[in-house]
């Protein structure tokens, strides 16, 4: 999948394409609004890096544009402007996040990747899961293994379904905590332990091995990793 950046000021742009690009990322990089319109039309994109300071039309009007345009894809803005008023100008326009200048590409980058776990957890997707022996309705909020079955609370299918379509792949706690909870307040890194805990008890209720279905994967956090049914 593509990043399409959206920078004028030479020097960010190429740091942030070579940061991109040797993270695996096919990368676009236009230096104004009408060409972001352009590269973006009907291509799907993996991020949009959206300088808000644009020559001619500005960053908040295109991305304003790009949502009218029906582009889906997560934008995170770049602004050296601060304040809570211009943080939420571009939120309202359609921005998923906002981060100010100057910034470390680490930072950026780990967006990047919570944007796409959060999609992965999206509208449009499959309402019915399996991995291995186990299928997840979200509907009824039911994982099931053979004929048994064991419900789940909202918060628990939510990072079952996440940690299922990445199966095979760990998932760092920060990543998780961020997809399913950043902006509730009062809860911390921890929640995502407590949470993985809940799972594997009641996942071993529904098969022998059930509690096992879950791995830490040591210094990167927790994976899927579905047994032969």
């Amino acid at each position: 999948m593509t990043i399409l950046i959206v920078e004028d000021d030479a020097d960010i742009g190429s740091l942030l394409r070579r940061g991109f690009a040797s993270e695996s990322y096919q990368v676009e990089l236009v230096g104004d609004g009408e060409q972001a319109l352009r590269a973006a039309n009907g291509k799907p994109l993996e991020a949009i890096i959206l300088d808000v300071m644009l020559p001619g039309r500005s960053g908040i009007d295109v991305c304003k544009a790009l949502r009218a345009a029906g582009q889906t894809a997560p934008i995170i803005m770049l602004s050296a402007r601060s304040s809570v008023n211009e943080r939420t100008e571009g939120l309202l326009a359609g921005a998923d996040d906002y981060i100010v200048k100057p910034f470390a590409f680490e930072e950026l980058l780990a967006r990047v990747k919570v944007q796409a776990l959060r999609r992965s957890t999206g509208e449009g997707e499959p309402r019915v899961l399996s991995a291995g022996p186990l299928t997840l309705d979200l509907d009824t909020r039911q994982a099931q293994a053979g004929d048994t079955r064991v419900r789940l609370t909202e918060r628990e299918v939510e990072l079952l379904a996440l940690l299922m379509r990445h199966s095979g792949e760990p998932l760092a706690r920060a990543d998780i905590f961020s997809a399913l909870w950043a902006g509730h307040g009062g809860a911390s890194l921890n929640v995502v332990d407590v949470y993985v805990g809940y799972l594997r008890h009641k996942l071993a209720e529904a098969m022998p091995d059930g509690g096992r279905l879950i791995v830490t994967v040591r210094g990167r956090g927790f994976m899927f990793e579905p047994v032969p049914a």
